[in-house]
């Protein structure tokens, strides 16, 4: 992507994950994210490494094509394949589940009205977010910001359309379930303005039958 590269200097772990660490720290000069997939030491070496260099790859690529879908995303300044490592913008902000646990409820459905609006988008493109949680919408200088581009992946499948929207759904109901019936509401208003009637009406009924077939395997 890029050539040339800064010193990391005081180095922040903001959030230590199964496949990735994130630290703040600087890049000539700026504050940035850096993204460090983690060695995978149960896994054959030479496949651990083409894992985490084909996923820093496509990670990258996916924060490029969304913002050319319309979403705002971070930028991507430098990627190291041979580290697994991705150099993006530090956004500063507060992330949606912040804001919908402390704020007034018209303001945070305003903005889940955009995350609905945000992932139309993406589905318009044939691309799954695959980790759609309110950590990962930042909203900074009034502006939604989408992260982690980790598990996305392309298709045209209904069927990952409707699990894009169920898992955050469940997501919802777990973090936010006072709110939850309201913040899907306006979730699937916004996705509606983008998406054409027929296909959010198809999509509708594909994520029911999703969640009839999560219940019926929790019963069994």
């Amino acid at each position: 992507m890029a050539v040339g590269r800064g010193s990391h200097k005081l180095e922040k772990l903001l959030k230590k994950g199964a496949e990735a660490s994130l630290y703040r720290t600087e890049w000539f000069g700026d504050e940035v994210i850096r993204k460090a997939r983690i060695l995978k030491t149960f896994r054959q070496l030479n496949l651990d490494i083409k894992l985490r260099e084909s996923r820093t790859r496509r990670e990258a690529l996916f924060l490029r094509e969304a913002k050319r879908a319309g979403i705002t995303t971070p930028l991507v300044y430098f990627v190291d394949l041979i580290k697994a490592e991705i150099i993006m913008q530090f956004i500063p902000g507060r992330s949606l589940k912040e804001i919908i646990e402390s704020d007034d409820e018209d303001i945070s459905l305003k903005w889940c009205t955009e995350v609905g609006r945000y992932v139309a988008r993406l589905h318009k493109v044939d691309m799954i977010h695959g980790d759609l949680t309110t950590s990962n919408f930042v909203i900074s200088h009034d502006k939604l910001v989408m992260m982690d581009f980790g598990l996305s992946f392309y298709s045209q499948r209904l069927e990952d359309r409707a699990i894009d929207i169920h898992l955050l759904n469940m997501v919802v109901q777990s973090a936010h379930n006072n709110y939850a019936e309201n913040i899907m509401h306006a979730v699937l208003q916004g996705y509606q303005e983008i998406a054409s009637k027929s296909n959010s009406l198809r999509l509708l009924e594909r994520i029911k039958v999703v969640e009839r077939r999560g219940r019926y395997k929790r019963v069994e």
